[in-house]
């Protein structure tokens, strides 16, 4: 007789109470493992490299990157909570680049305290209403302390509390006073074990000439132009009579120095305008189109057509060099080229379509939610408005300098909204404060189940803070207890061990970051809270490897 057929189980269906049980376990053991890491001075999760399991494990200290490096754990209904906090970390990290361990570490205690209401016979939809409504009080109240940072020494001291690298956040402070918030900042491989800055004048693009031959300073192997005229295109140059209106215009208007963007210059248009006749009367260098993906070229080329004052030539469109006009040229005070980068300094771009340009694309910024697209965005923004610095990181190890500019990354993201929304006291001086404001309104109500939900909440604004004492291994009541008696604003300094009044000590927290945590703690908490169900896949798909 045939072998019958192994019949597949029916997928399971999981319902109360196992459904809460289950993703409590899950998420709290995730958690465990963020909250370690909270403060300057974090203990670090060390996880094992699936791909070189001989190597030296991950040493982290990113709560988002340490959710997401948790790809399965044991047991099903577990893993569905986990998958859920996880989800909710990497998120956040991905939206503003940090608070991810502050965001945790509320979110738990939210959770496990509403649990314990819910099991005495709270309504969870009721306990979520007043959770929810909770959320713009607090944040108002941190509207309220927000204050501005100003200067390196401000600047440095918030990098300070994010880093706990002095010589990492005074380079950090130092380079953010001078570009600003929307200022370019590329974070590079050290050539020695120490930090390096460099400042560049000027907006570049990571795209070169297109020939050597058109590196016109060979000692230096880069062509520097004086007053230059800018050609903006995506337009490939193919034949040499595509290049004589160009010649020809340049000779009319007494032209000397033209820098030409274009997607493409071939070898008989590079002889024509390198014969000695034409050289002695313009110079033309031909760089690269910058950016690959279209759209984002486009943008680039925009930027430089409203910065100089000239005309897009877009192939798109069907526009040709024959057709070239003497008011489709920008101008620029000096530009520059080499084989890998060209850059532009002091574009001649009308000042006031210049703002509005600026303007639109920083409404743009503020309404995206993408992370990508608010980078891509976020780099336009740069090169118009701020400055550019490039940061080389040095350290005694590769695992070392990867470690290093992963926080300097994080301080960067950090320290832009920072000047661009203001900071609160740090050290989870400000959510406790946010706390005895909801610990006052709670004498007035009426309602249990709002009771409760400003109780809970009450408690879990205190969790950062004594999580960062614990995690600096002082004496959680003790400190406390002198928080308390010290009034507002006071807070303890993890690193000098004692209780110190934030602001005077330098100590902030972004209060951007602060919001969008509390707000992922709040939303997340109440949206595991009031799931009912777990339904479980019959056939689930394979994880790369297992945490338990």
């Amino acid at each position: 007789m045939p072998t019958a057929k192994k019949d597949f189980q029916t997928p399971g269906v999981i319902f109360q109470p196992a459904t809460t049980r289950g993703m409590q376990q899950g998420i709290n053991t995730v958690l465990n493992a963020v909250a370690p890491t909270l403060g300057p001075l974090p203990r670090f999760v060390a996880i094992e490299r699936i791909a070189m399991r001989d190597s030296m494990p991950e040493r982290l200290d990113s709560g988002g990157t340490i959710a997401r490096r948790i790809i399965q754990i044991q047991g099903r209904d577990a893993d569905v909570g986990a998958m859920f906090i996880r989800n909710v970390l990497y998120t956040l990290q991905e939206k503003i680049g940090d608070g991810t361990a502050t965001a945790g570490v509320l979110f738990q205690s939210i959770f496990n305290e509403s649990l314990h209401y819910l099991s005495a016979g709270g309504s969870a939809m009721r306990l979520r209403y007043f959770l929810d409504e909770a959320v713009p009080l607090i944040q108002s109240e941190l509207d309220r302390m927000t204050m501005r940072l100003k200067g390196k020494k401000q600047l440095s001291g918030l990098a300070a509390t994010i880093t706990n690298d002095s010589e990492l956040a005074n380079y950090l402070g130092e380079i953010f006073d001078i570009i600003g918030e929307y200022g370019r900042l590329e974070l590079r491989n050290g050539r020695t074990r120490a930090i390096e800055r460099e400042y560049i004048e000027g907006i570049f693009w990571e795209d070169g000439v297109h020939s050597r031959e058109m590196i016109f300073d060979k000692t230096e192997m880069r062509t520097n132009f004086e007053d230059p005229y800018i050609v903006i295109s995506d337009i490939e140059v193919k034949e040499p009579e595509e290049i004589v209106p160009l010649l020809e215009l340049a000779v009319k208007h007494d032209i000397k120095n033209i820098l030409m963007i274009c997607n493409g210059f071939s070898d008989r248009a590079l002889g024509l305008v390198l014969l000695k006749p034409n050289l002695e009367r313009v110079k033309i260098c031909a760089v690269k189109t910058p950016e690959i993906a279209m759209t984002e070229r486009i943008g680039a080329l925009e930027d430089i057509a409203v910065m100089t004052g000239g005309q897009l030539l877009s192939s798109t469109a069907g526009d040709t060099f024959t057709s070239i006009q003497f008011e489709h040229l920008g101008r620029a005070r000096r530009a520059w080229a080499t084989s890998d980068n060209f850059g532009i300094v002091g574009g001649k771009g009308n000042a006031r379509k210049l703002r509005e340009h600026i303007a639109t694309l920083r409404k743009g910024f503020a309404s995206l939610e993408d992370a990508e697209d608010r980078k891509k965005v976020l780099k336009r923004l740069g090169k118009l408005m701020g400055g550019a610095a490039t940061l080389w990181i040095g350290d005694s190890t590769p695992n070392a300098v990867e470690a290093r500019k992963e926080l300097a990354e994080r301080a960067a993201e950090a320290m832009r909204g920072a000047i661009r929304d203001g900071v609160v006291p740090g050290g989870g001086v400000a959510l406790l404060n946010c706390a005895a404001l909801l610990r006052q309104s709670i004498p007035g109500m009426t309602d249990p189940d709002q009771i409760a939900a400003y109780r809970i909440l009450t408690r879990a604004l205190e969790a950062p803070m004594r999580t960062l004492i614990r995690n600096g291994g002082g004496d959680l009541d003790e400190i406390m207890a002198e928080i308390k008696q010290a009034g507002p604003g006071y807070g303890y300094d993890v690193v000098k061990r004692e209780v110190v009044k934030m602001s005077d000590a330098q100590i902030f927290d972004v209060v951007s970051v602060v919001k969008e945590a509390l707000y992922a703690a709040i939303n997340g908490a109440s949206l595991a809270l009031t799931t009912d169900v777990i339904i479980h896949r019959k056939n689930p798909p394979e994880s790369l490897a297992t945490t338990s």
